[in-house]
């Protein structure tokens, strides 16, 4: 890690994004999710500024940064109560993989809108039979020998903001991947191809970003619609999942901060008794707690980012699960302690803390479970043996 966690040009890009956060805020937030429709007010802000693109390169209008300045953007809006969880598939997944990987004519035609976020690609790798064994992935691609077309038929589910986007980077495999060997392969699918459907799950969390089942019937795309080499698809595809465990571990970062600040608010300006209940220790105390599990999350996650935009995905890989872990259990304490510390008021719409308890378990949940993780952590790194 380099002397200096975070450079003057960190903090600087900490401080404008915060304060746009807080233009919009929480309230901003709940409205839209009341009103069933996106924050495309500030997704398109926070284009124009220069903040979804900074993680991509600056030859397509990106920042020329990395994904720790990524991570910064997406930790400060949730931490101002704005989080934008596109900014976890958008630019982080699939922006890394076409810039990674993709061709010329992909990188031009993409890159410059998902940097200013005039364009959204959504990202389909879940399926009902697969969860978190990806080598049970049954979407398939196939040539049709007449024309060199790729045909790709099967089912996506919990593949976020399908609604809002452009397109939609599909993991699917080549027919002879059957065999056994996992033979991944990328492609841009466009929402409005034939073939291509989508169903909005009914879901209870509260969230302004829908989350939809996808259907692929024959799905006819060009031979120009493959990302990258059909034989690489291994590699390419960990280039993006590294990115969104490392953002995922921000927006758990971020919304972690924001419910621990209306929790001290109330702690500093609540009295019951002759003092504020933030003078007892029993409620100071596991606020504390609290904030130093934050603390300690986002040094993991700052380590995972270096890595990363350092070009060490091997290394990058561990930390970035073990900050995706560690944010998660950071936030879910989090919430639930700033909710108790509001007692009967941290579950009333007034305070609009009650919503986080189901949103907080997103970041144990996916974009791979924490158990998932504590099985990575004990193959790859303790060298104990599979039990799977």
């Amino acid at each position: 890690m380099p002397p200096q966690i975070e450079t003057d040009e960190h903090k600087a890009l900490r401080a404008a994004v915060a304060a746009l956060g807080a233009k919009y805020g929480r309230d901003y937030i709940t409205r839209t999710i009341a009103e069933g429709r996106h924050p495309t007010e500030l997704w398109q802000e926070a284009g124009k500024l220069g903040y979804l693109g900074v993680n991509l390169p600056e030859e397509y209008g990106g920042g020329g940064s990395g994904i720790a300045e990524l991570s910064i953007v997406l930790e400060e809006l949730g931490a101002a109560g704005s989080p934008l969880l596109m900014l976890v598939v958008s630019p982080a997944i699939c922006g890394t993989v076409i810039a990674r990987f993709g061709t010329e004519e992909q990188k031009r035609a993409w890159l410059p809108g998902l940097s200013d976020g005039s364009r959204l690609m959504a990202f389909g790798i879940t399926e009902p039979d697969a969860g978190s064994n990806s080598h049970r992935i049954t979407t398939t691609a196939r040539r049709d020998p007449a024309s060199g077309d790729w045909l790709l038929t099967g089912r996506k589910v919990f593949i976020s903001g399908v609604d809002m986007a452009d397109a939609v980077l599909i993991v699917g495999r080549t027919e002879d991947a059957r065999t056994g060997s996992l033979k991944p392969c990328l492609f841009i699918v466009p929402t409005d191809a034939e073939g291509f459907h989508k169903r909005p799950i009914d879901m209870e969390l509260s969230a302004a970003e829908k989350q939809f089942e996808l259907t692929l019937d024959d799905v006819r795309l060009p031979a120009d619609a493959l990302v990258g080499d059909e034989d690489a698809g291994l590699l390419q595809l960990f280039a993006g999942l590294n990115p969104e465990r490392i953002m995922t571990a921000a927006f758990a970062i971020g919304m972690g901060r924001y419910a621990l600040s209306k929790a001290i608010e109330y702690a500093r300006d609540r009295t019951v008794w002759k003092a504020p209940i933030g003078a007892h220790q029993a409620i100071a105390h596991p606020l504390a707690q609290a904030h130093i599990d934050l603390e300690l999350a986002r040094l993991m996650m700052q380590k995972a980012a270096h890595l990363y935009d350092a070009g060490d995905d091997i290394g990058a890989g561990e930390a970035a699960n073990m900050a995706k872990y560690a944010a998660g259990e950071a936030c879910v304490k989090a919430v639930d302690q700033a909710v108790h510390t509001l007692g009967g008021n941290g579950l009333t719409r007034e305070f609009g803390l009650a919503s986080l308890i189901t949103a907080a378990r997103v970041a144990r949940i996916a974009p791979v479970s924490r158990e998932m993780i504590l099985n990575y952590v004990s193959h790859q790194t303790l060298g104990l043996p599979k039990s799977y």
